[in-house]
């Protein structure tokens, strides 16, 4: 059964929206990990325009985020205040990055910039989670690394009090921290969650406890924004798709969590590594392979 979306301007199978959703939700219920940052090649790899799922996207993971939050809510694991200010520079972050989104798609070249950040992305994350895995499942040592060196969000001026973190730091590192993550979310359609948790785990120090809720009620409002402001400028949010792909993966995160507690964490993320990797090689295949007709018909804006 064929459903038509209005905004990517083309007809796709129910069933295969669905389990695109599906798979996604699978992999984030196996990994916990947001669909975000495999959703949206996925959906290009279908012929999806790259600006329509960027965007999509990024409304879609306003839903599985609220509902996280809200877990994490109910059991005192988040830091509203640190929430605050990620949010501070994360509005200013995500609006200069639809900005640059809309810039890009006026000159013709978002296509094109959305596949390169992806590859260089994908790759640089599944290179680090492969050598992570390997090492876990070898076990072999890590060296220890100088983390108890004064950090700079303790060196930097304008310290602030956290108390739910426990930290006096810098207020400029999380609303920095923010801004770039912002500026991703724009541009990737992604929750950023794969910035986001390493940054307050290492450079803000935030207890582990923390992070992930406070990381997600950080993203409701910014992915919210970039949605909002998609909508209103560059007219690239499918409803329809999102409201697909939403119910997919609603679903699969159920089955991904059931599976994902009887394997071995360190397989997990392997597994994941191999997946990150191979979607990275299959978008950069499509951007050095010639098209099979070097002649379209399309419209002028």
């Amino acid at each position: 059964m064929n459903v038509y979306l209005p905004i990517a301007e083309m007809s796709v199978n129910v069933l295969l929206i669905l389990g695109l959703g599906g798979i996604t939700g699978v992999l984030s219920g196996l990994f916990g990990v947001g669909g975000g940052f495999l959703m949206t090649p996925l959906l290009i790899f279908i012929g999806v325009p790259p600006a329509v799922s960027v965007s999509t996207v990024a409304n879609q993971i306003i839903a599985s985020s609220v509902s996280g939050f809200l877990a994490h809510w109910r059991r005192g694991n988040v830091d509203f205040k640190m929430g605050l200010y990620l949010l501070a520079g994360g509005i200013g972050g995500s609006t200069l990055g639809v900005a640059l989104f809309r810039w890009l798609k006026q000159l013709g070249y978002i296509d094109l910039f959305i596949s390169l950040i992806y590859v260089t992305f994908l790759g640089i994350v599944g290179a680090i989670m492969a050598g992570e895995s390997i090492r876990a499942i070898l076990k072999i040592a890590r060296k220890p690394s100088p983390h108890d060196k004064p950090s700079l969000a303790t060196r930097l001026p304008l310290k602030v009090d956290f108390p739910k973190s426990k930290l006096h730091i810098s207020a400029i590192m999380p609303v920095a921290i923010g801004f770039f993550v912002g500026i991703m979310v724009s541009l990737m359609g992604i929750g950023g969650g794969f910035f986001l948790i390493p940054a307050m785990i290492y450079l803000l120090g935030m207890p582990t406890a923390v992070v992930i809720g406070t990381s997600l009620f950080q993203i409701i409002f910014i992915t919210a924004n970039v949605t909002l402001l998609q909508a209103l400028t560059t007219q690239t949010v499918d409803i329809m798709l999102a409201l697909i792909l939403l119910i997919g993966s609603v679903v699969g995160a159920q089955f991904g969590s059931r599976i994902g507690a009887k394997l071995p964490a360190e397989y997990l993320r392997a597994l994941l590594a191999a997946l990150v990797l191979g979607v990275a090689i299959k978008l950069a295949f499509g951007l050095f392979t010639p098209p099979s007709d070097i002649y379209s018909v399309g419209t002028i804006e």
